[in-house]
């Protein structure tokens, strides 16, 4: 670990000169055996190769089998429906491969191009690519480092580690730091944001200069180790996936048994075995959903539509139904919960602290924000440059009414004492119309009243006693300890020169980057829809408190956790800290994804924000990644399921409440497709093992098929929910099956009503037949009326048309099982109203249109007979009115 080491001993160990650099001959040969300084990526696949793996599922299997079964009775509609429905989810997921590849291509973008490098004492520019290590770089203010460096010199250096570390401001480096002994950390644990004396690959140098020895290039920099965690993690199925995966493969299983057990029938009851061969294909085909992939695209698609009209951008549509599992936010602090922008909250002046948008107007808090403002590098008046504490500053002058580029043109700069880490201050002598010049100094709060003679009150300078001295750095520690940094500013006139002793001590600002005002609702409203936020950030674990105390992330300092804490803890002591620890400090991007995956460990689904390069690995490691848009890298965009385009932490819970509705519609449209399916099976099966003629043709459940696994299952997917009840209930559990919290018992229950009215319509016929000739209603004169053609095609009628129409009235009421008919806004569901008006209208013209009736073998119905049915169809309906009363009933008591 080069951080541990001295400058001459990284030189000893890299082979290379603190000086001179490498030669070219040396340079060269090391580029041979090491390879280019670039991220690697994974092979790509072929689109072949992406598209069979898109077709490699057992549902899809299911549904390849139902396309071949539909040619083989010639149904060639019901095969182009199954594979235009196989070949789009292909194309999708063909569309949406290479995320990983992607997350790559964008961390190359974001290495230099070039870097200047010192080979046999000369400076010259070269690829950053050509780097290798050994080789002495130099780093100049707004470069990007183009390797990990041991740095060798740096004067006032600071680097902008944001994207690498979490670290909120830039980190002051210092050449002559050494990690041994400075920390009490055990060797080869030093957090990156600690270690001083090093640059990493592609962060840029945000202020001063310095040189260095590239110790690490390529995939062995830190950000190369980030790119290997993204290229090495598999993508996580999500829960949806994962269930229907295991619906598919059960009924695949029943599909199989249901074609063997019925042809065993048909031989054993000495049947048409080619009939009953055709009738057993047809069901096993009804027993498949074969709408259900579609609807859950077409539901997922259009969730996704509606999501960008509330700035989420979602890369892959499961992931919308995935949120609605969620059960913890794991947020970045920085830009993600704060606003990634240093503001100034408090002033001391006058002996008392003031809040900064209530300073009053003084010739006191003028000169004081004069200081600020004139020993200050930065600009704000075209684009925003330089250090963000120096930004702070000028942002509170201008809140003030005082402008630097105004303040400048009165008393320009004359004359100044640059930054440095020793003396921790800074100071700039500038000279008034009337030719005097006035010293400011700016820094550390104990350095610069080390250099105070006087203080400011009101319009009196006064020398300072050590009594004062003591309250201003009691209000320091105050500050300090709400997790503000604090800057003390102070001023010295009619000087000849910048001067930093006999100083007059102006005042104290303290400053952070502040919580979102928006986030701390959202939290809250967390808390009550039972999802736990969980802040996880690279900075220091005090200011990490703070603002998490403030957005009610944790009321208990013993609710937060340092890196450092967290590597020496073991996997089961870590999971049994996460039950109650919201807060990660000081954490490596390595950490993350362990703190992620330790909560999924518990079981629980995981959300995880980002912006940075450093959060990629655990936004890809996350069940959902949630990158933010205006603020956030091409790396964790890329790494990232989805995307916040207003950066707003808020926006996740209209998010979330949007996946809940998906979730809740998809499992309604399955419940709806397999209990209707449920019934066209009983039905059949029941009645062949009685020893009954067939109720139904393979035409007819195919037909039945039709009308009903298509538009009312898709009506039931975009259906509107609401929205408040959904996010006043917990997230459901991760092992949830689609058929907990009753649905098993709906999906058996309206299985069985739909098999018990369509054999009863089915037998209606040739009972009433039996009782006119005063014969006896039993299984044998049963048998032998069904023989005659004219009654079995009518019986056959009578059982299509109530199950055809029983589904569609149980899809009316599948819109929410816990309500009334008359309660439920129709108009909101306008496909719903379409789905039956075109359900009704083809199940009538297969009674009553010549043709129609010829190609389907039915009978046309009367007026009465029609009557009768409907009636009798309408019993899933009023089932669910029943139902709904008992639970209205039940609530109330």
């Amino acid at each position: 670990m080069f951080e541990n080491c001295s400058v001459p001993e990284t030189c000893l160990k890299l082979k290379s000169s603190e000086r001179q650099g490498l030669t070219d001959g040396e340079a060269f040969r090391r580029l041979q055996i090491n390879g280019k300084n670039e991220m690697k990526g994974p092979r790509r696949k072929s689109i072949l190769e992406s598209f069979w793996e898109q077709l490699n599922d057992s549902l899809i299997y299911v549904l390849l089998a139902a396309a071949g079964v539909s040619i083989f009775l010639k149904e060639y509609g019901d095969a182009v429906i199954i594979g235009v429905v196989v070949f789009m989810n292909a194309v999708i997921g063909v569309i949406q491969e290479g995320k990983a590849r992607k997350a790559l291509e964008a961390l190359k973008r974001l290495t230099s191009p070039r870097a200047i490098v010192i080979r046999d004492g000369v400076r010259r520019e070269v690829a950053a690519a050509e780097l290798v290590t050994g080789d002495l770089v130099c780093l100049e203010t707004g470069c990007q480092v183009p390797a990990d460096i041991r740095l060798t010199q740096s004067l006032n250096l600071k680097i902008e580690e944001a994207a690498l570390t979490g670290e909120s401001l830039p980190i002051e480096k210092d050449a002559g730091f050494l990690a041994t002994g400075k920390l009490e950390i055990p060797l080869g644990e030093i957090p990156l944001g600690d270690r001083k004396n090093m640059a990493f690959m592609s962060t840029i140098v945000t202020y001063g200069r310095g040189e260095g020895l590239v110790t690490a290039t390529g995939m062995d920099t830190e950000i190369g180790k980030i790119a290997k965690m993204i290229t090495e993690e598999k993508d996580e199925m999500t829960p949806l996936q994962k269930r229907l995966g295991d619906l598919g493969r059960v009924l695949s299983l029943l599909s199989l048994g249901l074609c063997v057990a019925l042809f065993v029938l048909a031989v054993w009851q000495h049947r048409n075995v080619m009939e009953m061969l055709l009738t057993a294909i047809s069901l096993a085909v009804a027993a498949v959903p074969e709408g259900l992939p579609a609807v859950v695209t077409i539901c997922l698609a259009l969730s996704v539509t509606k999501m960008v009209k509330v700035n989420t951008i979602v890369r892959r549509l499961p992931s919308v139904e995935t949120l609605g599992a969620v059960s913890v936010v794991c947020s970045d602090k920085t830009g993600t919960l704060t606003q990634n922008r240093m503001t100034v909250e408090r002033c001391w002046l006058g002996k008392r602290i003031l809040q900064a948008d209530e300073l009053p107007e003084t010739g006191e808090v003028r000169d004081f924000l004069k200081g600020l403002v004139l020993c200050n590098d930065a600009s704000i008046q075209d684009n925003r440059v330089g250090d963000p504490t120096e930004l702070a500053l000028l942002d509170l002058g201008n809140r003030q009414g005082i402008r630097k580029e105004e303040l400048e043109r009165q008393l320009p700069r004359c004359g100044e004492i640059a930054f440095d880490s020793e003396r921790k201050m800074m100071t700039t002598c500038h000279r008034s119309t009337s030719g005097e010049k006035i010293s400011y100094t700016k820094g550390a709060p104990d350095e610069v009243l080390k250099r105070c003679t006087y203080y400011r009150l009101g319009k009196e300078t006064v020398r300072m006693s050590e009594r004062e001295r003591r309250e201003i750095l009691q209000a320091v520690a105050e500050m300090s300890a709400g997790a503000l940094r604090t800057l003390a500013v102070a001023m010295r006139g009619n000087v000849k020169e910048p001067v930093e002793d006999g100083l007059v001590f102006l005042g104290l600002v303290g400053m952070k980057d502040p919580a979102r005002p928006e986030a701390a609702e959202a939290v809250a409203t967390f808390r009550d829809a039972g999802v736990d936020t969980v802040m996880i950030t690279g900075d220091h674990v005090e200011t990490a408190y703070a603002i998490a105390k403030q957005l009610g992330i944790v009321k208990r300092i013993e609710q937060c956790m340092t890196g450092s804490e967290l590597e020496h803890l073991g996997e089961e002591a870590f999971r049994k800290r996460l039950e109650d620890t919201r807060v990660f400090a000081r954490v490596s991007p390595v950490q993350k994804v362990r703190i992620v995956k330790g909560f999924q460990g518990r079981g629980q689904i995981v959300a995880m924000t980002g912006d940075g390069i450093n959060d990629a690995p655990s936004l890809k490691a996350a069940d959902i990644g949630i990158a933010m848009g205006r603020n956030g890298t091409d790396v964790a965009k890329q790494a990232a399921d989805m995307i916040l385009t207003d950066d707003n932490f808020a926006t996740i819970e209209k998010a979330i409440e949007e996946g809940r509705g998906v979730y809740e519609n998809i499992r309604k449209s399955v419940i709806f497709l397999l209990s209707s399916n449920l019934g066209e099976i009983m039905t059949m099966f029941v009645a062949v093992c009685l020893g009954l003629a067939a109720p139904l043709k393979s035409s007819h459940i195919l037909w039945i098929n039709l009308i009903t696994d298509s538009l009312p299952a898709l009506a039931l997917g975009i259906d509107r929910n609401d929205g408040k009840s959904l996010m006043q209930n917990p997230p459901r559990r991760a092992g949830e099956s689609l058929f907990a919290r009753g649905g098993l018992m709906c999906t058996c229950f309206y299985g069985i009503l739909i098999a018990a009215i369509s054999l009863t319509a089915f037998l209606m016929l040739p009972c009433a037949l039996l009782k006119a000739s005063s014969l006896p209603v039993n299984l044998e004169y049963l048998m032998l009326a069904l023989k005659q053609e004219t009654i079995l095609a009518k019986a056959q009628t009578y059982a299509f048309t109530v199950l055809g129409m029983s589904q569609l009235y149980h899809a009316v009421g599948m819109r929410d099982v816990h309500k009334s008919f008359f309660r439920m806004k129709h108009w909101e569901n306008k496909l719903m109203i379409a789905a039956c008006v075109i359900g009704f209208g083809l199940q009538f013209a297969v009674t009553e249109i010549p043709f129609l009736i010829q190609a389907f073998g039915t009978s046309h119905l009367s007026g009465r007979e029609w009557m009768y049915l409907s009636i009798l169809a309408a019993c899933p309906l009023l089932s669910h009115e029943w139902i709904a009363l008992l639970n209205r009933t039940h609530r109330k008591k």
